[in-house]
């Protein structure tokens, strides 16, 4: 897995989560507590997950054949969206599951105490997984770039989906806390199948968030505008072509963007030129923007635009 798949992020996450998924069983097994028991199945989901991104990052790395002549990049994306998937039905359903069972079949925990004392300690190591996956995301955050942005535009899925699993680990380890806190003030287990409840809905909201980006990945996305723009500025900047025709971007996997460009070429410029000034305009692209390995220049003619085609005329209008 690339660097920009974060592999440290996900390695420490996967740790943390599996840690604290068997302590969360055992302090359910102990008290009885509806929010342990959505907690311990939360955790035991992102263990999973974390899995699977690292199964996603290896099938990746394969070479491309002539089934798959660009490569198996997208599989991180494939795995991405499994894994929000299996956030939304084993994490979200099954806790929301638990809090409608708990309302109606209400029961008292037993050594209340002990469910606190590892909501608290997996409070601490949920955290640590956070810090690592804040640090691992800042190497590839754009400056000035929010969160928010950093989370829809992220080409790589693997870093945006533990942030928001951890930040959803997170957020429900204090909901968890909430419900069995008040349950032990109050003495009503009603607190816990509430808390039982907001995780699941909490967990149900990031699957759909997580699946919206993915799902946007898996279809096909285009550069960034800030690298189209770069790549745009590199076409332009010889003086190879009369004009840039006709532009697309789409990325094969998170690491490896794909150019195809139709060029105007001088009439009277001999075939050798051409493909020389082609080969120059490559070096240009690539020094600009990096993930641009796959770069297809197609030699053409000024034409009026008027003879442009529809497609053409698009493209040109709503990213040049």
């Amino acid at each position: 897995m690339s660097a920009s798949g974060g592999g440290k992020a996900i390695l420490a996450a996967f740790l943390a989560n599996l840690g604290i998924a068997v302590a969360k069983f055992v302090a359910w097994l102990i008290s009885g507590s509806s929010s342990m028991l959505a907690e311990a199945i939360h955790s035991v989901a992102d263990s999973g997950n974390q899995l699977l991104l690292m199964l996603g990052g290896r099938k990746a790395k394969r070479k491309a054949d002539a089934e798959h002549p660009f490569g198996y990049g997208r599989e991180r994306y494939v795995y991405a969206f499994v894994v929000s998937i299996i956030l939304f039905s084993v994490g979200g359903l099954f806790s929301i599951y638990e809090g409608v069972e708990k309302l109606t079949h209400p029961h008292e925990l037993e050594n209340v105490w002990v469910p606190i004392a590892v909501l608290v300690i997996a409070i601490a190591l949920e955290s640590f997984s956070l810090r690592t996956a804040v640090g691992e995301s800042n190497h590839s955050r754009a400056k000035g770039q929010s969160w928010v942005q950093f989370v829809r535009h992220a080409k790589a899925p693997e870093l945006p989906v533990v942030l928001l699993e951890d930040v959803a680990a997170l957020t429900g380890l204090v909901f968890a806390l909430f419900g069995v806190g008040l349950t032990a003030i109050t003495g009503n287990s009603i607190f816990d199948a509430i808390g039982t409840l907001m995780i699941g809905t909490l967990l149900v909201l990031v699957a759909i968030v997580l699946g919206i980006e993915t799902k946007s990945l898996l279809v096909g996305e285009g550069a960034t505008r800030g690298d189209f723009a770069k790549i745009v500025a590199a076409i332009k900047g010889g003086s190879e072509i009369d004009s840039l025709i006709h532009i697309k971007t789409l990325y094969l996997g998170p690491d490896e963007l794909m150019v195809a460009a139709k060029l105007a070429f001088p009439s009277d410029r001999a075939l050798g030129e051409v493909a020389a000034d082609i080969d120059a305009i490559e070096v240009r692209i690539r020094a600009a923007v990096p993930a641009a390995r796959v770069i297809y220049l197609e030699p053409d003619i000024v034409r009026q635009p008027s003879t442009a085609t529809p497609t053409e005329q698009i493209v040109l209008k709503s990213e040049d």
